[in-house]
């Protein structure tokens, strides 16, 4: 047995008739409900045994109270950045969040003001453009530029756009949702350094950050040079790398002491609610025993996205596939045989699947389709077939 098969035999679950918003929530996104799902980023994989283990003893204990942070936590997830990403924290300059995309919208109402241009750099992440827009911030989106499947920052249009639009807020996707782009240091200094001559706070989302392919080299915001600090605050959660996202706990990394005050005199106003004991305790255990785990799972992502390379861009190979670097999404452009105006209908339609849509992540991206490799093989396997078999139909037309 494979080492991807022995962990799919270990961790792999079945999730449909357990509440799950991938199988089970599809009603408020597409047109029927019997799709197989690859679109909302959680995966079909149990957490770490031990972690497990830690989770199902706390509940025995039964009392689930007011709780507070450990000095082992801060221990763990300090040992795993520092691990990692060579990045150095201290406890001040931690706070927590119930999840990535509710920080946003707190740095948003904290950092800038209703009218305030605020920078994304397009396509990306769906809440981005949510935060923005929901609080009355204007939209400001520089587009990426595809060159044959991988995608790079045009500097120019950034300082251009920062310049004319007055833009006071950056908020930056690294890892890139859906596009899969990491960043070099190189790519980070240059952008940084636009952001700090105009004076533009830098929020970089770095969910996606242990999921990066191994020949791949990821760069934290945190492990930069420290002059960046007065305008960078970090983001980053267990939540895709162990799939906790129904445990509600996030990380806000401030490393700023003015910047920390301004966001702690704004949660003084609407963030109120207590930490998530439950993620807490398996938020740990995870990075104190789930390295090898994670390991493991990289090499399922990667023997994923060879699968639907090999079979589906191999059976049609004017479909392009974006180089993916980082992510467990599969990020592809299928205008060489649908049009964009038919994709809804060809996926839901054809091929009865659940998959996120270009155009869900601006940029001017319709012909593109967005897929969840944190899955089983067996459906990526399956998803691909389905693909095959509408696209054979619509050439039979």
């Amino acid at each position: 047995m494979t080492k991807v098969q022995n962990f799919c035999e270990i961790y792999g679950v079945e999730r449909k008739g357990t509440d799950s918003v991938k199988w089970d929530g599809m009603a408020e996104k597409f047109t029927r409900t019997d799709l197989l799902p690859l679109w909302v980023a959680d995966m079909e994989f149990k957490i770490p045994k031990k972690a497990e283990e830690a989770l199902i003893e706390r509940v025995r204990h039964g009392a689930f109270g007011y709780t507070m942070v450990s000095d082992s936590y801060y221990e763990q997830y300090f040992n795993w950045q520092k691990k990692r990403f060579n990045v150095d924290l201290e406890k001040d300059w931690v706070r927590f969040s119930t999840g990535v995309v509710n920080s946003f919208f707190w740095m948003v109402n904290t950092f800038t003001e209703k009218n305030d241009s605020v920078l994304i750099l397009a396509p990306v992440y769906y809440p981005f453009y949510d935060a923005i827009r929901d609080n009355q911030r204007k939209v400001v989106t520089s587009d990426l530029i595809n060159r044959d499947g991988r995608y790079e920052i045009d500097f120019e249009e950034v300082e251009r756009k920062i310049v004319e639009e007055q833009v006071k807020l950056f908020i930056h996707c690294s890892p890139h949702n859906p596009v899969g782009r990491v960043w070099t240091k190189e790519e980070l200094t240059k952008l940084f350094n636009l952001c700090q001559t105009h004076d533009v706070l830098i929020i970089s989302d770095e969910i996606h950050q242990d999921l990066v392919r191994k020949d791949v080299s990821f760069t934290s915001a945190l492990a930069m040079d420290e002059n960046y600090f007065t305008h960078l605050i970090a983001l980053n959660a267990p939540s895709k790398t162990f799939n906790l996202a129904g445990l509600l706990h996030s990380h806000i990394v401030i490393p700023n002491k003015e910047l920390r005050s301004r966001y702690d005199d704004y949660a003084k106003t609407v963030h109120k609610s207590a930490l998530s004991t439950m993620g807490l305790v398996t938020t740990e255990a995870c990075y104190r025993y789930g390295e090898e785990w994670l390991e493991d799972l990289l090499e399922v992502i990667e023997f994923n996205f060879k699968l639907l390379e090999e079979k589906l861009v191999g059976a049609f190979p004017k479909i392009r596939l974006t180089d993916k670097q980082g992510t467990y999404l599969a990020w592809m452009d299928l205008s060489a045989y649908v049009p964009p105006q038919e994709m809804r209908e060809f996926m839901e339609e054809e091929c009865h699947l659940a998959i996120d849509y270009g155009n869900w992540f601006g940029g001017d991206c319709d012909q593109f389709i967005r897929i969840n490799l944190g899955t089983l093989p067996k459906y990526v396997e399956e998803a691909a077939d389905r693909l095959i078999a509408g696209l054979k139909k619509r050439q039979g037309k």
